[in-house]
């Protein structure tokens, strides 16, 4: 069993409030996309809101139309089968119905010791981190992943909670999608 596990975080703007008609049909499945996140074969944990049952009321960055989505898995391979071969495909090919097209990076993935839980300003420092230069061992995507720290929590800069500086992170490439 591994000292990290994986955590992601993907952010959205939405093309119209969470209340409004065009919205209604991606509201009305995160509770079902949660639950099978929730059951899936390597799931840890996810960020929720004070309602407990999502993290719709969250809004970094103060943009009333942005939504976050954070959560932790134990590997790269247990997010990438919930990502792609689950539920969650048929929601995830439908987000251009509900969600803005970003030019930068609006993902990341990066490795935090077993039982850490990222707030909203650790998961938008990874945002910023593969943004500002690209990705590398501190902010990565399904494209370039990498190993999790071979060193125990702590005796690195790889179990710190903050992001590393640009120094630390060695990108491999910086192609935004």
């Amino acid at each position: 069993m591994s000292n990290f596990h994986l955590a992601q975080v993907n952010v959205g703007r939405i093309l119209a409030p969470l209340d409004s008609p065009r919205l209604a049909d991606f509201v009305a499945r995160l509770p079902e996309i949660n639950a099978v996140a929730d059951q899936a074969p390597g799931f840890v944990w996810r960020m929720v809101d004070d309602s407990g049952a999502d993290a719709t009321s969250l809004r970094p960055e103060n943009d009333d139309m942005l939504l976050i989505n954070c959560s932790v898995w134990e590997s790269v391979e247990a997010l990438r089968n919930f990502t792609y071969r689950s539920e969650h495909l048929k929601v995830l090919t439908r987000r251009r119905e509900w969600f803005e097209r970003l030019a930068d990076f609006h993902h990341a993935l990066w490795w935090v010791p077993a039982g850490h839980h990222p707030s909203v300003d650790e998961a938008m420092d990874r945002i910023a981190l593969i943004r500002d230069v690209g990705e590398g061992p501190g902010a990565f995507t399904f494209r370039a992943p990498h190993p999790p720290p071979t060193e125990s929590p702590g005796t690195s800069g790889h179990g710190r909670h903050d992001a590393p500086s640009p120094a630390e992170h060695t990108p491999a490439e910086h192609t935004p999608r």
